[in-house]
């Protein structure tokens, strides 16, 4: 067991990690951006720190474990929790690809004063209220094809043990005192706030609306005590928080100052008990980010932090909004030091979505649902418009009409029609047959060599968590072949006879080989779209889930293999001004055949 850290700054500096990530550029004719990688240290087997050579809890260089938030249960899932978790989803079926053994954490937040107020104003119970919210998050998961591995409610009862346990450890090493705290408190927060950072009238910034005057009797986190080591945790590991400009931020909050945080609530009862003093609940956030630790327990029948830990921790990744950026990336390590545990590797702040180029709301009329999306529009088309067209880390804006010229252009035409009129060439030509293999089709072609430059772009964007980048590039291997297809004329080629009919069979091998490797390279985006070209393609299920990264290497299409019947496997879709041109169509179609004109009557003579 590791012993307990002393409240020195020396001893805390033990726990920080090492240099995280290394920065190196690919060897390659491609002008790319350095790439990150998550170096894992197999030499450091201790996941707390105990400044002794015991080795604890080896670490396997496979794992890669990423979280989302915790979602919080006040309301239903929106558009902003979703993207986060879409996000999350591509890169944890990337690194899966890679042969990495992942583990996917998200789940629900389910404690504090606003979801009590929440649940009463719904006339419900807060564990009732709690209940709806969550499974309502886990329906949502499914419908988008979220592949997590562990979802965690903070209203478990493993949960509240890990909670209490580390709780004890912080309070053990000199970190927990009691005091009273006469201040501004934002209830949406659920935080109290530094005037300077209001706005008029002491305002949120964030939720824009006034601040209560609260004073109590809570415990107190020393937070001011690991400045130094947040300061010298930046300094090491400048890739700690990401984007760059995001750390630029956290270095600002830390240098203007760290104050001691309350970690209890005097006034909420919808919470987990301070142990040995049942007159207070623990702070929502203090209890919120131990769920990144409380999930990996979930196969324990008695959690414990130290088993829970050596199942997983340190977290490779987490993902969350801008918006919660100080917890995670302040607050969170700083508790993590004074508990003995490894701080995560990577702390990533998206920006927000809008709509319309606006901020949405409800006072506005213009929240964009999730499910109401992916009822009108699927998830393939969902997952691929806000993962291609807002660059990660930014913020992004939502339309309808480009959401649909967007989705239209790439995947039912760029893709989606290139594999169709190849198949159906293929079927009128070669009765569905691929003549030859991929690897044989393309000797001596520089196409091949095209499709896996592109192939390699797509991997170092995807590792960098460029997901706008790495499906361009992979969009950008449909849009050469679709200019293959168009130069070589297969069509033409056929009618020829003889060798060019030889040549254009060869040619469909190669396009329908390079839309193989599109399915792959687009799987983390778009897992449902890969599955049904993989179909098309005469694959069955298990042979799909079995692919791996490898599998973008050209050659994968054998000759003899049977395609099956060409039909679309995106189907394009139709915004408003098409549907109802087509609908007066129609109407005028029917009103002619239902009122023929009659021919004029000639007079007998």
């Amino acid at each position: 067991m590791a012993v307990r850290i002393n409240s020195s700054i020396q001893n805390t500096l033990c726990l920080l990690n090492p240099p995280l990530f290394s920065l190196r550029y690919r060897a390659s004719s491609l002008k790319l951006k350095p790439q990150l990688h998550f170096r894992q240290n197999p030499s450091r087997g201790a996941l707390f720190c105990t400044c002794a050579t015991t080795d604890i809890t080896p670490q396997s260089t496979e794992h890669f474990v990423l979280t989302t938030p915790l979602y919080y249960v006040n309301a239903p899932p929106h558009m902003g929790s979703a993207y986060t978790t879409i996000a999350a989803d591509a890169i944890a079926r990337f690194q899966r690809l890679l042969g990495k053994s992942v583990i996917f954490i998200t789940g629900t937040d389910e404690h504090g004063e606003k979801i009590a107020t929440a649940a009463m104003a719904q006339g419900s119970t807060p564990p009732d209220h709690c209940n709806l919210i969550s499974r309502s998050y886990k329906t949502l998961w499914k419908d988008l094809d979220i592949s997590y591995d562990k979802f965690i409610r903070t209203t478990d009862s493993k949960h509240e043990a890990i909670v209490k346990e580390f709780y004890s450890r912080v309070l053990a090493n000199g970190d927990i005192y009691r005091a009273d705290y006469d201040g501004l408190y934002c209830v949406n927060c659920e935080e109290y706030k530094d005037e300077k950072e209001l706005l008029d009238n002491n305002c949120c910034p964030v939720h824009l609306k006034p601040c209560v005057s609260r004073k109590e009797d809570n415990y107190f986190f020393a937070l001011s005590k690991y400045q130094k080591a947040l300061e010298d945790t930046l300094y090491r590991n400048p890739n700690f928080v990401q984007p760059s400009f995001r750390l630029n931020e956290v270095q600002s909050w830390i240098k203007s100052g760290l104050r001691d945080f309350s970690i209890s609530r005097a006034s909420v009862e919808w919470g987990i008990p301070v142990p040995d003093d049942k007159t207070q609940t623990i702070y929502v956030w203090f209890d919120a980010l131990l769920g990144y630790i409380s999930a990996l327990s979930d196969d324990q029948e008695q959690p414990d932090l130290l088993k829970t830990v050596s199942s997983g921790w340190p977290a490779s990744l987490h993902l969350i909004g801008k918006d919660i950026l100080r917890f995670h990336a302040v607050y969170w390590p700083a508790m993590l030091m004074s508990a003995g545990l490894s701080l995560p590797k990577m702390v990533f702040g998206h920006g927000f979505l809008t709509k319309d180029g606006m901020k949405m709301g409800k006072s506005l009329g213009n929240i964009l649902e999730p499910n109401d999306l992916v009822n009108k529009f699927g998830t393939d088309a969902v997952r691929y418009f806000f993962l291609r067209e807002v660059e990660f880390g930014n913020d992004g804006d939502y339309s309808e009409e480009r959401f649909i010229n967007i989705v239209n252009a790439h995947l039912a035409n760029t893709i989606g029609n290139l594999l169709n009129r190849t198949l159906g060439l293929l079927k009128k030509n070669c009765q569905s047959i691929l003549v030859v293999d991929s690897t044989t089709a393309a000797e001596g072609n520089e196409f091949k060599d095209n499709v896996e430059k592109l192939v390699d772009k797509a991997h170092i964007h995807y590792e960098n968590l460029s997901l706008s980048s790495a499906c361009e590039a992979v969009l950008e291997i449909g849009n050469v072949g679709n200019l293959y297809m168009d130069q070589r004329a297969p069509w033409s080629l056929f009618k020829q006879g003889g060798t060019a009919a030889e040549a254009a069979a060869k040619d469909l091998v190669i396009i329908l080989e390079t839309v193989r490797i599109i399915a792959i390279a687009l799987f983390p985006v778009t897992p449902s779209l890969s599955w049904r070209i993989y179909a098309q393609l005469g694959y069955s299920r298990d042979q799909f889930d079995a692919a791996t990264w490898r599998d973008t290497k050209w050659g994968g299409l054998k000759g003899g293999q049977v395609m099956a019947q060409p039909k679309p496997v995106f189907a394009r879709i139709e915004n408003q001004t098409e549907v109802e041109d087509k609908g007066v169509a129609v109407r005028k179609t029917k009103k002619s055949k239902a009122k023929p004109k009659q021919p004029q009557e000639v007079a007998g003579a």
